[in-house]
């Protein structure tokens, strides 16, 4: 018996391979959303974000004490603004309450996210106890905490021998140390979620391969995992930055500001110009200070860690 096979040309094949394709398409467009899907978000952002940051800028111009009309006065808001010896303080406590915040809660969300990506036994337990935090409100979390660390009646007041006379609210180092340590214990859950999806993502023949070659669970966390992790350390660091910038809500519960002005932050300065001294043109070019300061540290941290060159979409790969 002989078999006669049929050769399909070139041409044809190709052709039936081009029909297949949606016309008018690339390769490289297949499965991109066009800008249609992108607009519902780009509306809702510009009603809720740019159109009442343009409105706080104008309003940085204003004299306006919540009555009447506002009344042009120029950069007198921002003179007075930049010679407040308060305001120049409040910005240096922001920025070291955020680095507070990056430094302490990077490595430990690191360690817990890739911890509670594992399969090590009682982790799915353990992981929803420690993310309780994230569920509670930045206001529910400090009323706790101000509860338990009353100088009267809270845990300082039982632990003498540890707290000392337990007005931990009484100094800046201790009340900046509450500050510190309340963000961490709330924001942290967060961040370890981020890294806790990033690290499940990443390929597991690459720890195989590894093995294969003798390396170690510690080699393999600083060669594999940490750089697999890049794109989401920089991710979360961005995150932290803005947020520590922006901190407000655990101030006003906590510490009030003091003692006297120790821990008056620039959002919550801003929060006392604006709202209880009635100077709300001064509260204004607060908030565009630290809309500046926020883009500038995050563009800062982009540029310098490489982000802004990585095209690839898997993790740590640029």
């Amino acid at each position: 018996m002989t078999t006669q096979m049929t050769r399909v040309p070139p041409v044809a094949a190709a052709g039936k391979t081009a029909r297949r394709r949606p016309g008018g398409s690339s390769a490289a467009d297949v499965g991109r959303p066009g800008f249609v899907w992108a607009l519902p978000a780009t509306l809702f952002f510009a009603l809720f974000a740019i159109v009442p940051l343009v409105m706080v800028a104008v309003l940085s111009f204003m004299s306006w004490n919540g009555l009447g009309s506002p009344e042009f006065v120029g950069l007198d808001n921002w003179s007075r603004v930049l010679d407040d010896p308060v305001m120049i303080k409040s910005v240096w406590l922001t920025l070291l309450l955020t680095a507070i915040g990056v430094a302490v809660q990077t490595p430990l969300s690191i360690l817990l996210g890739v911890w509670a990506a594992g399969q090590q036994r009682n982790r799915a337990v353990l992981s929803v106890i420690y993310f309780i935090p994230l569920l509670l409100s930045a206001t529910a979390v400090s009323v706790l905490w101000r509860a338990l660390l009353d100088p009267n009646f809270g845990i300082p007041a039982e632990a003498a021998w540890l707290f000392g006379d337990g007005n931990l609210f009484g100094e800046q180092g201790t009340a900046i140390g509450v500050l510190a340590f309340v963000s961490t214990w709330q924001f942290t859950p967060f961040h370890t979620l981020i890294y806790q999806g990033a690290a499940r993502a990443i390929p597991q023949v690459l720890y195989q391969a590894a093995e294969i070659d003798g390396a170690g669970r510690y080699r393999q966390f600083f060669h594999i995992t940490l750089p697999q992790l890049r794109t989401s350390v920089i991710t979360s660091m961005i995150l932290m930055i803005v947020g520590g910038l922006t901190t407000f809500e655990t101030v006003l519960i906590l510490t009030q500001g003091g003692p006297g002005t120790d821990t008056t932050i620039s959002a919550y300065y801003m929060y006392e110009k604006a709202f209880k001294g009635f100077d709300f043109g001064a509260g204004a070019a607060m908030a565009l200070v630290l809309v500046l300061a926020a883009t500038v540290v995050s563009l800062i941290v982009v540029r310098v860690s490489g982000y802004d060159k990585m095209r690839s979409s898997m993790e740590g790969v640029s």
